[in-house]
C-alpha cells in the first residue's frame, strides 16, 4: 500500500467525526480488495483501534463500530490468534467488539477460543469468550456446549449470566434432532436449575433459552407440556400464588409460552 494511501486513511480513522471515520473505513475496504486479506495487517491494527471509542460518549459512532466489525470480520480467519489478544485488553469496549467479530467469524473460531478459555486469567475474559461463542451461527457450536453448559452453573454470576444466555444461542444453531438425549437432559436440567437463580436477570435468560428449546424442535410432546406447566407458574397464570416476582422473569415465560 503507498505511503500516502495509508498515511491518509491512519488520519482519518484518528479523527473522532463521523464522516471522516467513514470515509477511512471505506479507502481502508478499497485497499484491503488491492493488496487481499493476508496483506491487510496493518490496515486491520488502524480498523481495530475504533473499538476503543466510547459510544456511550459517541452513540452517533455505534454505526462506524458495527462497520468496523463488519470489515474485520470478512478480512478472515487469520486475524484470530490476534483478536485473542485482545480479550485480555481490560478495555470493555474493545473485549465487547472483538467477542463480536470472533462469534462472526463463526466456526473457526470455535476451537482457538475453547482453547483460550481453559488459559483464561480472569473471570471477566472467560464471559467475553461464552459471548463470543455464543454468536457463532453453526451446527459446529455443540462442541463448546459443555464448557457453556459448566459456565451456566458458574458461582460467578458475569459467567453464569452470559453462559445462560449462550445456551439459548447455541440452541439456535442446532438443527433439531442435533443435540444427543443426553445432551438435551443437561440443558433442560441446568436451564431448569437457574429458574431459582437469586439473579432476576439469570432466570429471566433461563426461561427464554428453554423456550428456545421448544421453538426450535429439540422438545417431544411431554418435555413441551411439562416446560409450558412451567412457563405458566412463573408467570402467574396457573391456580399457584407463587409466581415469579421479577416482571422482566415473568414476560420470558409469557413469550415462552407462544411456542409451547
Amino acid at each position: 500500500m503507498p505511503d500516502d494511501s495509508f498515511r491518509n486513511i491512519r488520519m482519518l480513522l484518528s479523527s473522532a467525526h463521523a464522516v471522516e471515520l467513514n470515509r477511512g473505513l471505506d479507502l481502508a475496504a478499497i485497499e484491503i480488495a488491492k493488496v487481499g486479506s493476508a496483506e491487510a495487517g496493518p490496515l486491520f491494527e488502524m480498523v481495530s483501534t475504533l473499538f476503543y471509542i466510547d459510544t456511550f460518549d459517541h452513540p452517533e459512532l455505534v454505526p462506524i463500530i458495527d462497520k468496523a466489525i463488519n470489515m474485520i470480520v470478512g478480512i478472515g480467519a487469520w486475524v484470530i490468534p490476534v483478536l485473542m489478544k485482545n480479550l485480555d485488553s481490560g478495555d470493555i469496549k474493545a473485549q465487547w467488539a472483538v467477542a463480536n467479530v470472533l462469534g462472526r467469524i463463526g466456526a473457526d473460531a470455535i476451537k482457538p477460543l475453547l482453547m483460550e478459555y481453559a488459559s483464561a486469567a480472569n473471570d471477566t475474559s472467560r464471559a467475553f469468550i461464552i459471548y463470543a461463542l455464543g454468536k457463532v451461527k453453526s451446527p459446529k457450536i455443540v462442541q463448546a456446549a459443555a464448557i457453556i453448559l459448566d459456565a451456566a452453573q458458574s458461582s460467578i454470576l458475569e459467567l453464569r449470566d452470559t453462559a445462560t444466555r449462550a445456551l439459548g444461542k447455541v440452541i439456535e444453531s442446532i438443527p433439531s434432532g442435533g443435540l444427543s438425549k443426553d445432551q438435551k437432559r443437561q440443558f433442560i436440567e441446568c436451564l431448569r436449575g437457574n429458574l431459582s437463580d437469586p439473579d432476576a436477570s439469570v432466570r429471566s435468560k433461563a426461561v427464554r433459552s428453554l423456550g428456545k428449546l421448544a421453538k426450535f424442535g429439540h422438545l417431544t410432546d411431554a418435555e413441551r407440556e411439562q416446560l409450558k406447566a412451567v412457563c405458566r407458574h412463573i408467570a402467574g397464570i396457573d391456580e399457584e400464588s407463587d409466581w415469579d416476582r421479577a416482571f422482566i422473569v415473568r414476560k420470558e415465560a409469557e413469550e415462552a409460552l407462544r411456542y409451547l
